[in-house]
């Protein structure tokens, strides 16, 4: 396994996987996304020739089994930063960790915490002052919930994330088994570096 930060020419040419892999791994809960190439390809198309955006890829051999991505908060799509509004924050001191994606196999082994050293790094080596995420919220009683899901929240902690109270972000996607798209809201996570 090598888990290695990838820019420009190199981010390029696994875009495509990484499309592939956001279809697979978000396809379980807690996002039930029902993807499609098309849409995932037109959705990373802001990272291709941005030579601020990231993709951390986790390689077992030449095959990529783990994708982080990552670009300046402004870079990214509006709906990302219209939830900053009224908080105070400068968009140009945030850096947005979009996706962190990884197939079950390879997870447990640290991994994860190389994701976000990746990326926060790279965020310091653009003047970023903070890094932020956000998570999909689903109910607790969702009937789709395995019996042995563990949020991450834990994780996020201990790397000294913290939700940003009424920062959330609403998306639409089709859920897998749904006839329609329907709207989830997505807390954001921060932390200052």
């Amino acid at each position: 396994m090598r888990v290695q930060p990838l820019t420009g020419p190199a981010l390029d040419a696994v875009l495509d996987d990484v499309a592939r892999l956001r279809i697979a791994v978000f396809r379980d809960w807690p996002y039930l996304y029902d993807g499609d190439l098309d849409y995932e390809r037109g959705y990373l198309q802001p990272y291709r020739d941005n030579p601020r955006a990231i993709v951390v890829g986790a390689f077992d051999g030449d095959r990529l089994v783990g994708a982080s991505t990552g670009t300046p908060m402004e870079d990214h799509a509006d709906d990302f930063a219209a939830p900053f509004a009224g908080t105070g924050l400068a968009l140009d001191q945030i850096f947005y960790c979009a996706e962190s994606v990884l197939l079950p196999g390879y997870r447990g082994q640290g991994i994860g915490h190389a994701f976000f050293d990746a990326r926060e790094g790279h965020a310091r080596a653009l003047g970023r002052r903070h890094v932020a995420f956000c998570a999909v919220q689903r109910p607790v009683d969702h009937p789709a919930r395995p019996a042995e899901y563990r949020p991450l929240d834990a994780f996020w902690r201990a790397r000294g994330y913290a939700p940003l109270s009424g920062v959330i972000a609403r998306f639409r996607w089709k859920d897998v088994g749904e006839p329609a798209t329907t709207e989830k809201p997505l807390q954001f996570w921060m932390r200052t570096l």
